[in-house]
C-alpha cells in the first residue's frame, strides 16, 4: 500500500459524511496518512466542492462516496474524478462500473468489503485495495463478521492490499491487523472527535460519554432521515434517548423526522445520530488529527 499511496503511516481516515471534511483530510495527510473527504447520505456535488476548497493545492486526500447516493447524483462522480483524488472509494452497491471511470483517469480505488464473497466480487471487478470491515465499525455497514475473520476472509481472496477496519482504536488494535497482513488500517471513530472534524459540540459530548457498550446496530436514523439505505447495511451509532423512542415499523415517519430535524437544530447529543464503533471508549478529548495518528502508530 505504501507504494500505491506513497504514505509514510499505514493509515487511512475513513471518509466518513458530514465529519471527514477537507480540513480533517487535510490533516491527516499532512501528518503522513491518508485523509479522505466523505460524502455521506446527504451527500452532493456541491459539498463535495466545497470541502475540496478548504484543502491546501498540492495536498493528496482520498475521497468516499456511498453507491446509492453517487447513482442519485451522478455529478457526485463526476466532481469526484475531476478533483483527481489520492484514492476514490465507492461501498455499499455490487454494481463496478465507475473502477473503470476512476482507473481511465489513472485513480485508484478501494471498495469496503465484509466476506470472502463480496471480496471476491471487489476483486474481480479490479478494486486495487479492499476494505475488510468488521462489523464493530461505527456507521454503515453489513455486519456480518467481526473484523479478524472478515480480514481472514479478504486476504483467503485477494492479493491486492486490504485494510482491515473496525474498531481500530489503540496502537495495539493496529499491530494486531499488520500482524495479521493487513498492509494497513482504515479508522473512522478515533478521529471523529478531532478538533478538525466536522463533528459538532453534541457529537463530541456524546462520543467522550460512550463507550463500546453503549452502541447500537440500527436503520431509525435513516428511516427518520429519509435516506434510502437498504435494511441489511444498518448503521453502528450511540444509543440514546432517539432510538429508544421511535419504533420503526409502527410509528409515524414524518413526526420522527420533525423529531429529529428540531434534535440537529439545538444540537442535542440525547437525540442526534452519532455514528461510533465499539472503540469509542477510548476516546477522552478533542485533540489534532496528527495527535490521534501518532498515538495509533504508537507514538
Amino acid at each position: 500500500m505504501e507504494s500505491l499511496l506513497g504514505l509514510k503511516y499505514p493509515v487511512v481516515c475513513a471518509p466518513m459524511g458530514g465529519v471527514a471534511g477537507g480540513r480533517l483530510a487535510a490533516a491527516v495527510t499532512r501528518a503522513g496518512g491518508l485523509g479522505m473527504i466523505g460524502m455521506g447520505s446527504a451527500g452532493s456535488s456541491s459539498a463535495l466542492r466545497r470541502e475540496l476548497e478548504i484543502v491546501p493545492a498540492g495536498t493528496g486526500i482520498g475521497i468516499g462516496l456511498v453507491d446509492w447516493v453517487m447513482r442519485r447524483s451522478p455529478d457526485l462522480l463526476e466532481t469526484a474524478l475531476a478533483a483527481k483524488p489520492k484514492l476514490l472509494a465507492v461501498s455499499f452497491g455490487d454494481n463496478y462500473d465507475w473502477i473503470e471511470q476512476a482507473h481511465a483517469a489513472g485513480i485508484p480505488v478501494a471498495v469496503q468489503v465484509h466476506d470472502a464473497g463480496s471480496a471476491e466480487q471487489a476483486h474481480d471487478a479490479g478494486a486495487d485495495i479492499l476494505v475488510a470491515r468488521g462489523l464493530e465499525g461505527g456507521g454503515h455497514g453489513r455486519p456480518v463478521h467481526q473484523r479478524q475473520e472478515a480480514l481472514r476472509q479478504t486476504l483467503t481472496a485477494t492479493d491486492r492490499p486490504v485494510l482491515a477496519a473496525g474498531a481500530i482504536a489503540t496502537a495495539a488494535d493496529v499491530t494486531d491487523a499488520l500482524e495479521a497482513d493487513a498492509a494497513g488500517v482504515w479508522v473512522g471513530t478515533a478521529f471523529s472527535a478531532c478538533l478538525e472534524a466536522l463533528s459538532s459540540a453534541a457529537h463530541r459530548r456524546a462520543l467522550f460519554a460512550a463507550t463500546g457498550a453503549d452502541t447500537v446496530l440500527t436503520s431509525t436514523f435513516d428511516w427518520a432521515g429519509g435516506f434510502s439505505w437498504p435494511s441489511d447495511i444498518p448503521e453502528r451509532v450511540i444509543s440514546n434517548d432517539f432510538v429508544a423512542q421511535w419504533n420503526t415499523d409502527h410509528d409515524d415517519r414524518s413526526a420522527a423526522a420533525e423529531d429529529l430535524r428540531r434534535a440537529v437544530a439545538a444540537d442535542n447529543e440525547s437525540r442526534i445520530c452519532v455514528n461510533a464503533g465499539t472503540g469509542v471508549g477510548h476516546l477522552t478529548e478533542a485533540t489534532s488529527a496528527a495527535q490521534v495518528l501518532m498515538t495509533l502508530c504508537g507514538f
